[in-house]
């Protein structure tokens, strides 16, 4: 709206401060700029604040030449600090402060209201403002106490300075124009001051905190600085005023609550010796911030919240902006919640204000882009609807007024046709953050009295009171029984159930009825159950994952559906708890993530270990690979992939795992012996050649993985240039045996993969790592059939780029030389036989999926005979190393029929989804026949008498 637009009341206003001002500026002879730019930038800023209006009568000369110098400045108050510099008493010092505080204020506002400064400018300003009105306070409070009783000093006779923690909106830099500012006061060391009169520490600080808060808040002639909170100190306002770094790690350390937690994501060293507030903080990070996923972060969301609605219902604040329905609060509350929650193991979760902590968790996935943006879209409108409230009489409060002309013109401010218009707004924004809270609410109180029904719950106590009753269970569809009753007897005999701390034994009693009904509603339900009690008794020290249990029912109903149907992954769980995290989110029709996105996530998590450290890289490596392979087997499972799709998935994941441990193994060699050549980027000249199922693109839940390391040849003479030098071939075989340690190394978490490097040239006896003239002579001159046949699945899976297109021509020359028609065949149907008396474990009753008669091997060894006879002529057969490939590009040229590639490829689906399906249930891959396998089978053997192999 213009400004000859708004209605005539606010016209007469307007008209009559500016007349006021001008003949104010006349009798106090300051020259009152009336430029037409400056004089309708004046009208809003009068128009947005009876606060600068005042502070205009207060003081004439704020509107004298230096008001555009100021108001243009783009610079926030640390540029302005000039004044301070010469002492001052204690009188002229307040009074100073104060006309500086005023002085920035005001320009505040006019950038503000006059959209030269956006939300997020204007609310780091007053940050910043607030920053350098505590730093001048105690720079002068510091020189008035030691003037009578000197300094304290450290155990090194270093001046130790108070450090001035700031909490709340000022920390997270996002502070309002009006707001208070919560502080925490700390030393580093107790000891005494070094005056002719010297104080103990305790008091000395207490007598600097008590000066330096009077110097801010005492309300004088020209007001007061800042309202100064002490009350989120270590034991409120019954606590001493500033406390050692000692005394503050116990307290949080013994008596931290969950809402104190909250309290410090924000916490900010933002006055004194913030060196010494940022080791403190170090130090409290492990309170804030929990190692492992802390669901108990919603009991105190909880209880913040609780309070927050009886402050709202008794004193009518539901239109309150902070504390209201949707209101700003809640939005911190839905980000912090997250934070806390994951920002132990999130590095970048730990962060302070709220838009950059919100971008951390749309950017992780952990809130959708459209969510985020509106949650982003109200915070903004509600905090600068706040900000412009506040700065309309420089008081601390957070709704529209009650008059009808001020709520108008806050609006008009705004850029909003009228109040009404406003209010609209704010209630749509409003409504959404009230839906995104309630949906978080839910889980956690919706929920948690609906899940276990009255008679779940007498079960459970029964139980628990030593009165399990078998029959009930056995009636509640636990059938076979025996295996529930003795998971139950061992649990509750257990010592850790025994050594449980009241508050887990109180959430297992919860959780447990919920369990029950659970599990009697899967698909298995006494499998269920039985490893359901196996997960509560591996958590039942962790309150973390109790409270996950007990707090997400959704996440609950997916574990028991996930531990009915799969053994394996429940297997996974109890060892690794972590991976609940991945039950807590509904992914629908999600697809797992691609190899350049796992490989992604992998650099930014290790992004976060800031110095080298082996075993803590390789568990992340662990967790995110148990993560990924997790989120494969809920995907399959949940018929979102097929067989096919699984394999490649997890053949995806050892392919991440492979290039980022090859690049962990390569920097440490590197770090210890040098590089090889000044060759550009990290690489160190060596390729790692996938065999087997994973140069295959076939790798199962638990697969090992079949590698060959070759080097480049021009390197085999070299010399590394470290400090302690290898010559070529050393220099490659350590990077290999290094390679393999990172791959295969145990910790706290498993280790990686198995690996077999027994496909090298030689096998066994042969070298660990082969010059690529070295390799590509032995596969021209002295390999085997066999291992002609494995080179037709291998492929570059890491390493150097060159060198594995190198391979491939390699590769290309060994398999086009071999063509031997009968002689090749006969080779070919020995091994497979020979391979099948060692392996097989077939039986009358029983398949074994992959080394049975025409099961998964035999599909193999027949299309790597097709390759060995027919790639001399058809060069496009070397293309692929996938099953499935191979058969669509041997039926493109004629090698097979229609009809016998459509035989092997639904026998190999269907061979390989049984396969997958049996390891995911934690049993061999021994099936029991059925008519689809064994017709399967026989078409396979069919097919491959057709071609002359015969392997039955």
């Amino acid at each position: 709206m213009s400004l000859r637009a708004r209605p005539q009341a606010i016209h007469q206003l307007l008209d009559s401060r500016m007349s006021r001002l001008d003949a104010l500026c006349r009798d106090a002879g300051v020259p009152f700029y009336d430029d037409a730019g400056v004089d309708s930038h004046l009208e809003r800023v009068l128009l947005a604040s009876d606060f600068a209006f005042e502070s205009f009568l207060q003081d004439p000369g704020l509107l004298g030449p230096e008001l555009v110098r100021l108001m243009n400045d783009p610079r926030h108050a640390d540029a302005r600090v000039a004044p301070f510099a010469m002492a001052m008493s204690d009188e002229e010092f307040r009074g100073e402060l104060r006309r500086f505080r005023r002085r920035e204020a005001i320009r505040l506002i006019w950038r503000d209201v006059n959209h030269v400064d956006g939300i997020e400018t204007t609310l780091t300003g007053a940050s910043v403002l607030a920053e350098v009105c505590l730093e001048t306070a105690l720079r002068h409070a510091e020189r008035q106490l030691a003037a009578r009783h000197g300094v304290v000093r450290n155990a090194r006779g270093e001046v130790q300075r108070l450090v001035v923690l700031a909490l709340g909106k000022l920390g997270g830099s996002e502070l309002n124009f009006s707001s208070d500012i919560d502080l925490v006061l700390a030393y580093d060391e107790p000891g005494s001051s070094d005056g002719a009169r010297a104080l103990d520490a305790e008091v000395w600080y207490a007598r600097l905190c008590q000066h330096l808060i009077s110097l801010l808040a005492d309300r004088e002639r020209e007001g007061y600085v800042y309202r100064v909170d002490l009350r989120l100190r270590p034991f409120g306002n019954a606590g001493r005023v500033a406390l050692s770094f000692t005394a503050m790690e116990q307290y949080y350390q013994r008596e931290g609550r969950d809402w104190e937690r909250y309290a410090w994501i924000k916490a900010r060293p933002v006055a004194g010796d913030k060196a010494a507030g940022n080791r403190l903080l170090a130090t409290l990070r492990p309170f804030v911030f929990r190692r492992y996923f802390d669901y108990t972060a919603f009991a105190g969301m909880r209880e913040m919240k609780a309070l927050i609605d009886a402050e709202v219902a008794r004193k009518d604040l539901a239109e309150n902006l902070k504390l209201g329905p949707g209101g700003i609060r809640e939005i911190e509350f839905i980000v912090q919640l997250i934070q806390l929650i994951r920002g132990g193991r999130e590095p970048s979760l730990r962060v302070r204000g709220l838009q950059v902590a919100l971008a951390a968790c749309e950017q992780l996935g952990l809130i959708n882009a459209k969510r985020a943006r509106g949650l982003l879209d109200a915070y903004r409108l509600l905090r600068r609807v706040e900000n412009r409230v506040q700065m309309f009489a420089d008081a601390q409060t957070h709704e529209l007024p009650d008059d009808a002309l001020a709520r108008e013109r806050i609006a008009l401010a705004l850029g909003f046709a009228g109040a009404t218009e406003l209010v609209a707004e704010l209630d749509r924004h409003r409504a959404v953050v009230s839906d995104e809270f309630k949906a978080v609410m839910a889980a956690s109180e919706n929920q948690r009295g609906s899940e276990a029904t009255a008679s779940w719950d007498s079960l459970w106590q029964r139980a628990s009171a030593e009165q399990i009753d078998d029959q009930a269970f056995a009636a509640a569809g636990f059938e076979p029984v025996q295996p529930v009753l003795e998971a139950l007897r061992g649990f509750l005999g257990s010592p850790i159930l025994r050594a449980a701390s009241v508050r887990s034994r109180e959430r297992i009693d919860r959780i447990m009825p919920a369990l029950l009904k659970a599990a009697a509603r899967s698909s298995a339900p006494s499998a269920c159950l039985v490893r359901l009690i196996g997960l509560v008794q591996a958590v039942a020290r962790r309150s973390a994952y109790l409270a996950l249990l007990d707090e997400q029912p959704a996440a609950l109903r997916r574990l028991a559906s996930v531990f009915a149907a799969s053994a394996l992954l429940a297997e996974r769980v109890i060892a690794h708890p972590l991976l609940l995290d991945e039950l807590l989110i509904d992914r629908g029709q999600e697809l797992p993530p691609s190899r350049e996105q796992i490989e992604a996530e992998m650099a930014r998590r290790l992004g976060a270990v800031h110095e080298p450290d082996l075993e803590r890289e390789v568990d992340l490596l662990q967790e995110q690979r148990l993560a990924v392979q997790f989120h494969v087997g809920l995907a399959f499972l949940g018929g979102r992939i097929d067989a096919v799709a699984a394999a490649r998935s997890l053949t995806d994941v050892a392919e991440a795992v492979l290039a980022t441990a090859l690049r962990i193994a390569e920097r440490d060699l590197i770090a210890a012996h040098g590089r090889m050549d000044d060759r550009p980027g990290d690489g160190t000249a060596m390729a790692v050649i996938g065999y087997g199922s994973l140069g295959g693109m076939e790798l199962g839940f638990g697969s090992d993985l079949d590698l060959v390391f070759i080097y480049d040849s021009a390197h085999a003479a070299l010399e590394s240039d470290g400090a302690k030098p290898l010559e070529g071939s050393r220099y490659y075989a350590r990077l290999a045996q290094r390679f393999v340690h990172v791959l295969s190394m145990p910790t706290r978490s498993g280790k990686l993969y198995d690996i077999d490097v027994r496909l090298r040239p030689d096998g066994g006896s042969g070298l660990l790592v082969s010059s690529f003239d070295a390799y590509a002579a032995y596969q021209q001159a002295r390999a085997w059939t066999w291992e002609h046949q494995a080179l037709v699945r291998a492929r570059a899976v890491a390493g150097d780029v060159g060198l594995g297109r190198l391979f491939a021509d390699v590769r290309a020359n060994a398999l086009q030389a071999r063509g031997q028609g009968a002689q090749l065949h006969r080779q070919i149907v020995e091994m497979r036989t020979r391979w099948r008396q060692e392996s097989d474990r077939s039986d009358a009753l029983r398949l074994d999926l992959k080394q049975g008669l025409g099961a998964l091997v035999d599909i193999e060894f027949l299309m790597q005979a097709i390759v060995l006879e027919h790639a001399p002529r058809q060069p496009a057969l070397l293309a692929a190393t996938h099953t499935l490939d191979l058969i669509q590009a041997a039926a493109r040229l004629g090698l097979l029929t229609p009809v016998q590639a459509e035989t092997l490829t639904s026998a190999h689906a269907l061979m390989l989804s049984r396969s997958l399906a049996s390891k995911l249930d934690a049993k061999p891959r021994l099936v029991h026949r059925d008519a689809a396998l064994d017709a399967a089978c026989t078409q396979v053997l069919a097919v491959a008498r057709e071609l002359d192999l015969a392997f039955d």
